[in-house]
């Protein structure tokens, strides 16, 4: 029993990770209306920021504040200065302009920081256990993290003017355009959010696992595997799906090895788009 507590553990920190990069697809779908594939890439970039700031200043605080103000900026300066060209162009070409993006941060990064594997060099901490359960303090840190930025990103779409102002361009783009509310604004707030969100998922599971070039686009697809099982444009269902992918692949890393497990994603992915397209909290195209 002590073994399966333990991988569910396991499974809500990766849910975690999981759940925050689908949040920020499902942010981008939900008000720009096209799937982010650069996300992934962003993710890395987080990742890469973190460390550098951990390893200049000793902090995982400070590490993780530079990681999601670089997700953040280049979140922002991809908008101005691809996205925001394309706006009138369509969701296809709004979808290979962010693969072009993706590669191109894959591939700056590579040319910067090589294409061997990073750690963050942390003391090693004796686990606590629960029982016969050991746990990792670590990962009750990283859940704290993960979970305060779910708290800052939920507090700023339902608590704050802006907030409001981006789910009144989710719900009916037009009729808030003609209430007056400003596109532009609207797209750096969701593009600062989405890209900082992106880029604490990716600090985490660098800590988790180890840092590279090809990270981000090694967990992009549990990442929209979650935001489609959730429902594609809400962000309460990306956060559940995540965590209920996170713990899948875990219990099931046994049964088909730690190699297979993403398998799961693409299984449950296609099972959702044949059974049920809207997923677990989408709401039908014709009752919006």
């Amino acid at each position: 029993m002590a073994f399966w507590i333990e991988l569910v553990i396991a499974g809500l920190v990766s849910g975690l990770v999981i759940g925050l990069s689908a949040l920020s697809i499902t942010l981008v779908f939900g008000i720009a209306r096209f799937p982010n594939a650069a996300t992934g890439d962003t993710m890395t970039l987080g990742a890469y920021g973190a460390l550098i700031g951990h390893r200049i200043t000793g902090s995982l605080i400070a590490g993780g504040i530079l990681g999601a103000a670089a997700g953040a900026l280049v979140g922002v300066l991809g908008y101005l200065l691809i996205f925001r060209q394309l706006a009138r162009r369509s969701n296809v070409a709004l979808l290979v302009a962010s693969i072009g993006l993706g590669f191109m941060l894959r591939a700056a990064m590579g040319v910067a920081f090589g294409h061997s594997q990073s750690v963050f060099q942390l003391p090693l901490v004796r686990p606590w256990r629960l029982g016969e359960v050991p746990i990792q303090p670590n990962d009750l840190w990283l859940a704290l993290a993960a979970g305060s930025a779910l708290m800052v990103v939920f507090g700023v779409l339902y608590l704050t003017p802006i907030g409001r102002r981006m789910r009144a361009v989710a719900d009916d783009a037009a009729l808030a355009r003609v209430s007056g509310i400003s596109p532009d604004r609207v797209m750096i707030a969701l593009w600062v959010l989405a890209g900082a969100v992106a880029a604490v998922a990716g600090m985490i599971a660098g800590i988790k696992t180890v840092v590279s070039p090809e990270m981000g686009w090694d967990l992009l697809l549990p990442a929209f595997s979650a935001a489609i099982f959730g429902g594609i444009g809400s962000p309460v269902g990306a956060v559940v799906a995540g965590l209920i992918l996170g713990v899948a692949q875990e219990v099931a890393t046994p049964f088909v090895g730690f190699t297979y497990k993403i398998a799961l994603a693409f299984v449950v992915m296609l099972f959702v788009l044949l059974v049920r397209p809207r997923g677990l909290f989408g709401k039908l195209e014709g009752a919006r």
